[in-house]
């Protein structure tokens, strides 16, 4: 037995138990500081200076974050990721929730080789799926083409400036709506069936205990899935890289903020303003999901 500051005898297996609290949880400690925090403060540190062929590189304080805000290629860059967050965040999110919804309604073994189906996508990694639908895609020896040509149409290219949008926002939508919807899917376990019961006896149809209990029951679920979607869609970059060796016309090397900071730091040479986009980037997903979160829990009157 040992006391506290209070001197209340507490039992030593306490001790004993945060002891090896600390055991499991300290490897974990170990890889984020290594590598997380220590990469961050690095990085915020190359951002305080700029580096020049005649003078060197030189400490200049936030004069580059003051250079991000006059940038057009970061602005055009980011206006161009939101405009992908507003498309694709709905989509994803809106057919992650419908599946979820109807896999609920199956009782059977059917509904659970459907969600292994469904969440196979997201099983593949980001550039292998990249590279697989660069093929699909492809305006010689795509599958697509092949089918049009089969019947005699023009077939469209994708790769094309009016088409790569709408080819981005298929590659991204097909594989993270399975990992969202196996999220939904488990909130949606988590009711008790006794609910939907009392629903059907009051003369509920299967629309309305979707719409008045299943769909509220999962809000919480529904709002993480959306921040994580807004989170990876304004750090776009993997899917928009693969396709570019395919579309270097149509995706230049700072089709996105996260690309653009890529360029910087391989391709121009700049590592200390690559530094200074990436936590400006940061920043900005940053405020986007606290902005979020708070109005989320405003409308859900978790905030007075």
């Amino acid at each position: 037995m040992s006391k506290n500051n209070n001197g209340v005898r507490r039992p030593a297996s306490i001790g004993r138990q945060n002891l090896w609290g600390w055991v499991f949880t300290g490897p974990f400690a170990v890889v984020f500081l290594v590598f997380l925090v220590v990469p961050l403060i690095y990085a915020f540190y190359m951002s305080l200076f700029t580096y020049t062929q005649v003078f060197g590189e030189h400490f200049s304080g936030l004069a580059n974050y003051a250079r991000v805000l006059t940038d057009t290629t970061f602005r055009n860059g980011l206006l161009l990721v939101m405009l992908y967050t507003v498309v694709m965040v709905p989509i994803q999110l809106g057919l992650a929730l419908f599946l979820a919804l109807l896999l609920d309604s199956f009782k059977k073994k059917f509904a659970s080789v459907s969600r292994v189906i469904i969440f196979l996508p997201y099983a593949i990694p980001a550039v292998i799926g990249a590279l697989m639908w660069g093929f699909m895609y492809s305006k010689m020896m795509g599958p697509f083409t092949s089918i049009f040509q089969l019947f005699g149409l023009k077939p469209p290219d994708f790769l094309s400036t009016n088409g790569i949008f709408g080819s981005l926002v298929n590659v991204v939508t097909w594989q993270w709506t399975g990992y969202y919807m196996v999220i939904l899917y488990s909130a949606l376990q988590s009711i008790p069936s006794e609910l939907y019961e009392s629903a059907r006896i009051d003369g509920a149809s299967e629309f309305k205990i979707a719409t008045h209990i299943k769909i509220p029951m999962v809000a919480g679920s529904l709002i993480m899935c959306t921040i994580f979607s807004l989170i990876g869609t304004l750090q776009f970059f993997t899917e928009p890289t693969i396709l570019r060796n395919q579309a270097p016309s149509v995706i230049p090397a700072e089709y996105t903020p996260n690309m653009y900071a890529q360029a910087l730091a391989f391709g121009y040479n700049q590592t200390n303003y690559s530094a200074t986009v990436s936590f400006a980037l940061g920043l900005i997903v940053v405020v986007f999901s606290v902005i979020f979160m708070r109005l989320t829990r405003r409308s859900n009157g978790l905030e007075n």
